[in-house]
């Protein structure tokens, strides 16, 4: 069967499925502190019916599923939608972004159910600065969570991601480069991007990657690159010079990685978005809960990766801002 490739060539590999528009955090640059209103029960796809969208997916190429949210794991029995998914042929990578605050009781059962990969959200180790960000005081059970996440090898590796934000992010960029090699977990910082609920943000407010990396380097002496060898990978990977850690830089804003774009994405009420910032969408919902024809479906989802945008303009006057917020877009 013909893979999955847009209309500039790029083959689409990778597939992020929202399973929930909720979330336990209400951080800053994504969502209101208050008000922001749930999708209906009805209206969020089933376990069943994102297993079917995945299956048929991954039948024309798909070969990567990360879920997301708003917050997965506050949707019930997530650990059963992971054995659901683990069985589909041919997906190689099944991965789920978490803040992390559900972790210390759903580690075991996600392990358990098969999930391989896993990131954890975490933007501060200074438990004001982590209540002020989130609007949560609850820096203590999401370091709990991921000490209980270490106890399972199978999830691996686990990813540390921070926004980086300026005026906030530096004065803790030396303490997670010591994170990233005194724990085995990769750290990563994403350029803070115009996703934000309450649109405050300002392109003064990014900071980039690169001068995150100077800080490190400040420290450490020069960073020792990681070729991966996949082209479509977002995160510039760095090691030491001792070859102690990794850390990465995700720089959507300085460095755009359009070209190599590899993604779409599934909103919680079903919705095929085939960029982040896209302003069109897809109404895959509609089509399975209309027919079981999986041909439909899978013209549908071919059509819609036909128009996929050629990039985001961030930065440009050509930007527009995306149709939703994160949280009701999908991590």
């Amino acid at each position: 069967m013909e893979l999955l490739t847009d209309s500039y060539g790029r083959r689409i590999k990778s597939m992020r499925i929202s399973i929930t528009d909720k979330c336990n955090f209400r951080c800053t640059y994504c969502m209101p502190a208050e008000g922001l209103p749930w999708l209906k029960k009805a209206e969020i796809l089933s376990f069943e019916e994102i297993t079917r969208i995945a299956r048929v997916a991954v039948s024309i190429g798909i070969e990567q599923i990360r879920l997301t949210g708003g917050e997965p794991l506050v949707r019930r029995d997530v650990p059963e939608l992971v054995s659901q998914l683990k069985k589909i042929e041919g997906l190689h990578s099944l991965s789920l972004t978490t803040n992390g605050i559900l972790l210390k009781q759903q580690a075991k059962p996600l392990a358990e159910a098969g999930l391989t990969r896993i990131n954890v959200s975490l933007d501060s180790l200074l438990r004001e600065k982590f209540a002020q960000l989130t609007r949560r005081d609850q820096l203590e059970q999401v370091l709990e969570g991921l000490a209980e996440l270490e106890k399972y090898p199978a999830i691996h590796p686990i990813k540390i991601n921070a926004v980086a934000i300026r005026g906030y992010t530096e004065e803790e960029v030396l303490s997670f480069a010591q994170l990233a090699r005194s724990k085995a977990y990769l750290v990563r910082w994403i350029e803070f991007m115009p996703l934000d609920a309450d649109q405050l943000w300002r392109k003064e407010d990014i900071l980039t990657g690169a001068e995150i990396k100077q800080i490190i380097e400040a420290e450490y002496g020069p960073l020792q690159q990681i070729k991966s060898g996949d082209p479509s990978e977002t995160a510039r990977r760095y090691t030491f010079s001792d070859g102690i850690g990794e850390v990465g830089f995700i720089n959507p804003v300085s460095e755009p990685f359009c070209s190599t774009c590899d993604r779409i994405r599934i909103t919680a009420d079903g919705q095929l978005r085939t960029c982040l910032f896209g302003t069109e969408e897809t109404d895959l919902r509609a089509v399975v809960r209309s027919t079981t024809d999986d041909d439909l479906l899978i013209q549908t989802i071919r059509e819609a990766v036909k128009n996929k945008e050629l990039k985001h303009y961030i930065g440009d006057k050509r930007f527009k801002r995306a149709s939703r917020s994160m949280s009701r877009i999908g991590g």
